[in-house]
């Protein structure tokens, strides 16, 4: 299972990374302007790859859904052991790698910076997702845990806003520094809200490594 990827550049000597995971049938192109958002000045590196899924209504998946809040384990278990082997192949720095998606994005990026194991990440972005339940998947929520910013919309017809508060409850109670934030917005990222996480993402990277 081969994942691509796309990068944008830092401006100059980067000072960490950002790596977007797009959501349910889109592509490694569909979240790039989003680094303009967070990172406008440029200082870090940008990452998006491609779900390594076709599946339909066609573009790319990162795992077949067939019940919110639970992906289908077979397809989660092989691209997330894909996607493991990928991050850690590109010899980053995690603790100055903020990770963030959208719907199935946001799942990974949970998956990935809390899962059992993984090295913690600077950081955890996550738009109108939900923290994964998967068989044989341990997320590992004990302290300490990055920063996690949470972003829902409150009209969401595909994952409800129940599932982005079940998130933010999840990880308060846990322990981690939460930031949410709910709009009045169908299934999208509200851009307000994205561009004041422009300095989330400033301090998250910028912060000691103590994970």
């Amino acid at each position: 299972m081969t994942i691509e990827h796309r990068t944008r550049p830092a401006a100059g000597e980067p000072e960490g990374t950002i790596v977007l995971f797009h959501g349910r049938g889109a592509d490694e192109h569909d979240l790039v302007p989003l680094f303009d958002v967070l990172d406008p000045e440029r200082r870090l590196l940008g990452i998006t790859p491609r779900g390594p899924l076709s599946l339909p209504p066609g573009g790319a998946h990162w795992y077949a859904l067939h019940r919110v809040g639970y992906p289908d384990p077979a397809t989660f278990l092989a691209t997330y052991a894909a996607v493991t082997d990928w991050l850690d192949s590109l010899g980053l720095d995690l603790g100055r790698t903020v990770l963030g998606g959208f719907s199935q994005g946001a799942v990974m990026s949970y998956a990935l910076g809390l899962g059992r194991g993984r090295p913690r990440p600077a950081g955890v972005l996550a738009f109108s997702g939900f923290v994964p339940t998967v068989p044989e998947f341990e997320l590992d929520l004990e302290p300490p845990l990055p920063p996690v910013a949470i972003g829902h919309g409150t009209f969401d017809p595909v994952i409800g806003v129940e599932w982005g508060r079940d998130a933010k409850g999840r990880l308060e109670a846990a322990g981690a520094d939460v930031t949410y934030r709910e709009a009045p917005l169908p299934h999208a990222i509200d851009p307000r809200y994205a561009t004041e996480l422009g300095r989330w993402v400033r301090r998250a990277v910028a912060a000691p490594a103590s994970r």
